[in-house]
């Protein structure tokens, strides 16, 4: 209903402009602007025609331009004050050339060689990774969407808010909120149904751990939160792999292959982005489909800096039926006997932060 009434109130003050305007003077590049928008908004074919016979253009407009807005969805009376225009300004000098497009400049691949030095690099970091973790405790909120349609017209149906600690590279979960209130006596994995583990190192290790025989090839380059990225896709077979699924119903566990894409900082070596898909699951099992994607981000403790998890999406399938998990990390902080649990609501992470960039060259 906003939009209608906005799209209004931008439609009437045009044609207000276009009436009062005496003698306007335009570029052939403005008048083009202005029909395009007016095809848009859909403005009066007879008030767009009154309003061109008060345009004087400073420049050539020729035949062609006028049958490619006609194209577009000029109207006839429009169409005719346009060849009208033509006619008059055939005399004029044409318009400048548009400018030339921006040279994309092209970031070289790295070679067998270097991509070599690139992976062990990032290997060695990624088994490495949860020896290098300090004791912390954080505020993971984990929103749990639905579809029963498998359209992904997703409704939310509970938040449920955690205080996570991590001591001696052991993870424990104590749920403080559900759905914004207080709660005692939850447990994690009931309160969270569908979940993933191994955000904190375990997914890492088992990705980059050559008894996993991963594949790994270089894909290209990324940016994500205004780093370059280092981009590898990989392919885990299933039968090196660890990655079970459990189906609470049939309390069937099945073991699947999974192959995506690792996203690792350019200046650190360190993973920064690990997007998945399984594969290998049986046809009879419930769950068809699994995908994660998990984002890591640095995070300041005890003003030292560390790469922790940012946010994960959990989407799984069954049937038609759709789940969605997405999980967010807040408020992390040094793990002590005197830390509190924190029962503040926090924010969503905005999907900005996520969100992949276009390439930019290196600045000089």
């Amino acid at each position: 209903m906003g939009k209608t009434a906005r799209w209004t109130i931008v439609a009437s003050f045009l044609v207000v402009t276009m009436v009062a305007t005496a003698q306007m003077q335009m570029t052939v590049a403005q008048l083009v602007g202005f029909i395009k928008s007016s095809i848009m908004l859909r403005h009066d074919d007879i008030k767009v025609a009154q309003y061109l016979k008060k345009v004087k253009l400073r420049d050539k407009l020729d035949d062609r331009t006028v049958e490619d807005l006609q194209g577009l969805g000029a109207g006839p009376r429009t169409v005719a004050a346009l060849r009208e225009m033509s006619q008059t300004s055939a005399s004029l000098p044409p318009p400048p050339p548009p400018a030339p497009k921006p040279t994309v400049v092209m970031i070289p691949i790295p070679d067998s060689v270097e991509q070599k030095r690139i992976l062990a690099e990032i290997i060695e970091n990624a088994i490495n990774y949860s020896k290098n973790l300090p004791n912390f405790i954080c505020t993971q909120v984990t929103r749990r969407n639905i579809d029963p349609s498998g359209l992904e017209n997703w409704r939310l149906m509970d938040t449920i808010q955690e205080q996570l600690s991590y001591f001696d590279h052991k993870e424990n979960y104590k749920v403080s909120m559900v759905n914004g209130k207080m709660v005692n006596n939850v447990d994690h994995v009931q309160a969270s149904g569908a979940t993933s583990s191994g955000e904190f190192g375990t997914m890492l290790y088992e990705i980059f751990d050559p008894e996993s025989r991963t594949q790994f090839d270089w894909e290209r380059w990324a940016t994500l939160r205004g780093r370059r990225m280092y981009v590898f896709n990989f392919r885990v077979p299933q039968a090196t792999s660890k990655y079970t699924i459990y189906d609470g119903e049939t309390k069937r566990e099945i073991v699947a292959g999974y192959h995506g894409l690792v996203y690792a900082d350019r200046d650190t070596g360190i993973v920064m982005r690990i997007k998945l898909d399984c594969d290998g699951i049986p046809v009879d099992f419930p769950i068809q489909n699994i995908s994660l994607d998990l984002n890591y981000d640095f995070v300041k403790i005890s003003e030292q800096d560390f790469v922790l998890p940012l946010k994960a999406e959990l989407h799984s399938r069954s049937g038609k039926y759709l789940t969605k998990n997405d999980v967010e990390f807040h408020l992390y902080r040094k793990f002590g006997t005197e830390t509190s649990v924190t029962f503040d609501p926090v924010e969503p992470i905005p999907d900005e932060k996520i969100k992949e960039e276009p390439v930019q060259p290196d600045r000089p």
